[in-house]
């Protein structure tokens, strides 16, 4: 089985509703975000997929969140826009774009917390 990553980053404020601590109070983040590309086939070039095509369609994925306030995304108007859903939205819309070769979004808050989803166990 091949792997493949991209990073991207983006900046974006939010804040936890119905939470107790200080998260509950507007705040940003410099996010990372890594996209983890699996299969086990190579094109006729020898690869997986172009990183070209995966960093654009990450890019297009970013630009939606970048310099936004999350709360205020149709995804995000009823539920909190944790770590956990943000990489579930990134997950989806690379999915999309992409199909199944996507198998795992991570997303960092910080330097030591990140989140990840995917549709498979690891």
């Amino acid at each position: 089985m091949y792997e493949l990553c991209v990073e991207s980053q983006f900046d974006s404020a939010h804040n936890l509703r119905h939470y107790d601590g200080p998260c509950e109070s507007l705040h940003g983040h410099t996010y990372r975000v890594q996209v983890f590309a699996r299969g086990a086939d190579l094109n006729g070039s020898g690869m997986l997929v172009d990183f070209r095509q995966l960093k654009t369609a990450l890019a297009s994925v970013v630009s939606y969140l970048d310099h936004r306030y999350l709360n205020e995304l149709p995804e995000f108007r009823t539920q909190n826009p944790t770590a956990e859903l943000i990489a579930k939205l990134i997950f989806e819309r690379l999915r999309e774009k992409l199909g199944d070769i996507i198998a795992k979004v991570t997303v960092w808050e910080t330097p030591s917390t990140s989140a990840s989803y995917s549709e498979e166990p690891d």
